[in-house]
């Protein structure tokens, strides 16, 4: 293909790709779609990775991140974010996460077994957020308005 490819902002894209494969797929259930929902998460993504501070804290076979932003969106989002990570991936690649709200955000424990210390504190807490091929499928599912945070 001649011409541009990029659709110019990331959650653009992302809303894009997924609009693409619901329009691709007839099965899609047209009652169901939140592309709404979908946007409302890619926002909270946005105030978390880019407007958030991170405070991080060694913990024997971790770390524990304090998130915060004296934006009450931001912090919201902070909250939503944490509480549905840790509550998807504890236990998913054998770490041990938790999460406890704040009144500006969140905190968040992450350990593992001996040896994968190290590992954490090197991610760090956007390192551990990012982590693994869910986020994608996450999108999907909420965007046809199921909740992949509740088990």
């Amino acid at each position: 293909m001649s011409g541009p490819r990029e659709p110019g902002q990331s959650a653009f894209a992302a809303i894009q790709e997924i609009v693409n494969l619901l329009m691709a797929d007839p099965g899609t259930d047209w009652d169901q779609v939140n592309i709404d929902g979908l946007r409302d998460h890619l926002v909270d993504m946005d105030n978390v990775t880019l407007h958030a501070a991170v405070k991080t804290e060694r913990i024997e076979g971790g770390a524990r991140f304090t998130v915060t932003s004296p934006d009450p969106a931001v912090a919201a989002s902070i909250t939503r974010m944490i509480s549905a990570h840790a509550g998807t991936m504890d236990g998913v690649t054998g770490w041990r996460m938790t999460s406890m709200p704040l009144d500006t955000g969140a905190e968040m424990e992450v350990t593992g077994d001996a040896g994968e210390d190290a590992k954490i504190r090197a991610l760090g807490f956007f390192g551990v957020m990012s982590f693994g091929m869910h986020h994608q499928a996450h999108h999907l599912a909420l965007a046809t308005g199921h909740n992949p945070h509740q088990h």
